[in-house]
């Protein structure tokens, strides 16, 4: 295939395509038409030999071609990108938006940290925190441009994702201070008390009730809440016992609590870092991401 007789911008408007899987959406994403958009797919049709994306039931589907053009089209893209990035301004000269996409659990305490460590180093930069909605809504989010950065467990991510691990987590049961299960702390005691948990699904079975059950145990959930942020007061105020990621506990709040390992062995949680492959040379968004690797390594 000769190069010279390619349009080179229809590969960026068939990335499009493809993560979209739907003409007008891709057409807004780029800032093109419709017909516009229309007209490049059927030139990539062309050029591929391959209908590429054919209806089905009401919705638009990638061919099997498609598919396997995908990963291969996204990082020729990003190399484009890198032999084409102009040099990178100074960090105090940006003026950007970095939009970051975490649970409160993350977000409570290295918001502030990020906010504190952007004023010295990159005073013009605004960070955005985004409300969380599953670790698949945040990767989506990614795809299409909405968030930059997202901070969560992330099992597996396809190849148009980087992903690294920033710390493994470890979870702590907790209770206030006085609280009669705190002598003697065990098994028995734990379970002969309410506990705590949070679910953002309202849920009330969670994999530590599913491992309680395969040892013929069992304990009683008193209360549900959807945020971590959640749980130091009303622990602080009643019987209730919580088990939540060591970070939750603030140094300077815990005195006021008992602090044990869980009484059977619990597994912890990778905590990731992931963007889309696009925002590999963006200055702002590497700074930022750097920034997270500093406050949130193990």
């Amino acid at each position: 295939m000769n190069l010279r007789g390619i349009d080179l911008n229809l590969l960026v408007v068939l990335d499009a395509l493809l993560e979209e899987a739907h003409v007008s959406r891709a057409a807004e994403r780029l800032g093109l038409s419709q017909p516009a958009a229309s007209s490049a797919l059927d030139r990539c049709r062309a050029l591929f030999r391959d209908p590429l994306l054919e209806r089905g039931r009401g919705l638009m589907r990638l061919t099997l071609k498609a598919e396997a053009l995908r990963a291969p089209l996204r990082a020729w893209l990003s190399d484009a990108e890198a032999i084409l990035d102009p040099p990178t301004p100074e960090l105090a000269r940006l003026e950007q938006t970095v939009r970051l996409v975490m649970a409160d659990m993350p977000a409570a305490f290295v918001a502030g940290p990020l906010h504190m460590a952007l004023r010295s180093s990159a005073p013009r930069l605004n960070l955005v925190v985004q409300p969380w909605h599953g670790a698949a809504a945040a990767l989506e989010d990614l795809a299409r441009g909405g968030s930059d950065l997202a901070v969560s467990v992330f099992p597996d991510v396809d190849a148009a994702f980087r992903r690294e691990e920033l710390s493994r987590e470890r979870y702590a049961v907790v209770m206030r201070r006085g609280h009669p299960a705190a002598e003697g702390f065990g098994l028995e005691s734990w379970l002969a008390w309410p506990h705590l948990l949070v679910s953002g699904r309202g849920e009330t079975n969670s994999p530590l009730d599913r491992q309680l059950a395969r040892m013929g145990r069992a304990r009683r959930v008193g209360l549900v809440v959807p945020s971590f942020l959640m749980v130091l007061p009303l622990v602080r105020g009643s019987e209730l016992i919580a088990m939540l990621p060591e970070r939750c506990l603030p140094e300077e709040e815990r005195d006021a609590f008992q602090i044990f390992p869980p009484p059977i062995p619990v597994e912890g949680f990778p905590l990731h870092l992931a963007w889309h492959m696009r925002r590999d040379r963006d200055p702002a968004v590497r700074h930022v991401a750097g920034l997270l690797r500093q406050h949130l390594a193990a």
